[in-house]
């Protein structure tokens, strides 16, 4: 079954400002590196300054979670209707490059230096699991430790698009990787699982990332429920990764062939062969 492993939940959050503090910067200076605004980036349908101008919107949402003085109209952004996951995701994005023109994305660096200081700032203190309400995710329950390692996620995850683009070096690390997984992971799979293709499919994942976390992914007839360090239970299918290469792989930065090929992901337990399942189930924008 494996060793269960235990975290503790106030440790992790400082642990992933402390990394959010540290990226942050780079990312500032990744920015202010980039020679062509209008080169083609990580995200095929987005140029390197899209990505600056998403990343912008996604600092000023989150920022405004979580800071009165930075409130934002959600009923003015937030896209008519319900639609699925990936629907409010895409159309959020879409909007989101649209927020900064041309003439604002010279200030992005600045901009995204002050909303990263005021986000760490106004949540210094604040207990990891004090709520904090996403319209954009629908009706998901989010904490501030999922939000801060989103904050994170977003931070790493198009930093690469931003440098891939650029041709510049950017270092997604193995700790920085983990942090995003323990901390975001869990509430975003959930929120994310695509509900038609999970009709009717039972499968137990056992999501064992090198050095930590452990996920029980539990996916039961439309629903699922992911566990950190769960019980020991049966699985149908154990996927073990390396940090940074899983979360390339769940964000589609990596495809799975290439990590399997490298060593760095592989699967096991009963049926090894589900674990491609896993990424058709929970959908992507």
């Amino acid at each position: 079954m494996g060793t269960v492993t235990t975290f503790d939940p106030v440790t992790e959050h400082e642990r992933t400002r402390a990394a959010l503090a540290a990226a942050v910067p780079r990312l500032v200076a990744l920015l202010r590196a980039v020679p062509d605004q209008d080169a083609g980036s990580g995200v095929p349908k987005w140029t390197v300054g899209d990505v600056g101008a998403h990343l912008a919107s996604v600092y000023l949402a989150y920022t405004s979670l979580v800071s009165p003085d930075d409130a934002v109209e959600w009923d003015d952004v937030l896209p008519p209707g319900e639609g699925t996951f990936v629907e409010r995701i895409t159309a959020m994005n879409d909007r989101s490059v649209a927020l900064f023109g041309r003439e604002e994305r010279a200030k992005v660096p600045d901009f995204l230096a002050e909303r990263g200081e005021t986000f760490l700032r106004v949540t210094e203190g604040l207990a990891p699991d004090t709520p904090v309400p996403a319209p954009w995710y629908g009706e998901v329950p989010f904490t501030l430790a999922t939000v801060t390692g989103l904050m994170l996620s977003e931070t790493l995850v198009h930093g690469l698009d931003i440098a891939r683009g650029a041709r510049l070096p950017w270092h997604i690390g193995d700790d920085e990787a983990r942090l995003v997984l323990g901390q975001s992971m869990p509430t975003m799979m959930a929120a994310a699982l695509d509900p038609v293709k999970a009709r009717g499919v039972r499968i137990a994942f056992d999501l064992a990332v090198k050095g930590g976390p452990r996920l029980a992914v539990v996916v039961d007839d439309g629903a699922v429920t992911v566990t950190r360090d769960a019980p020991p239970r049966a699985y149908d299918c154990r996927i073990v990764a390396a940090p940074a290469t899983f979360l390339l792989v769940s964000f589609r930065r990596t495809p799975i062939w290439k990590a399997v090929v490298g060593g760095r992901m592989r699967a096991g337990g009963r049926k090894p062969w589900l674990a491609t399942r896993l990424g058709r189930l929970v959908a992507g924008p």
